[in-house]
């Protein structure tokens, strides 16, 4: 390869772009205390975003999960952090 002048793309180091305002929020008290037991559906919600680079740039992922099924009950991708994002809700067999 050194011979020939090839070389290896390398891969750029991934960084994601926080806006200032989502870091400037409070951060929500843990009502849970790490007791992730539900004796009923519905009783306990948890939720989590996560981020997803595309060719088209980077997708928000949000997604609530009931506990006590451990299916998830609502979510919504879109292309921003704002907070106007409406939530799919899935039809719940429980």
């Amino acid at each position: 390869m050194r011979r020939h002048g090839i070389r290896a793309i390398m891969a750029r180091p991934r960084r994601c772009a926080r806006p200032t305002a989502i870091t400037t929020l409070p951060i929500a008290p843990n009502l849970l205390e790490r007791s992730f037991i539900a004796d009923a559906p519905n009783q306990i919600w948890l939720a989590d975003i996560t981020y997803i680079e595309t060719d088209q740039g980077w997708l928000y992922l949000a997604a609530i999960m009931d506990l006590h099924s451990r299916r998830i009950v609502g979510w919504a991708m879109r292309d921003h952090l704002r907070t106007e994002s409406h939530w799919r809700l899935v039809a719940s067999s429980v």
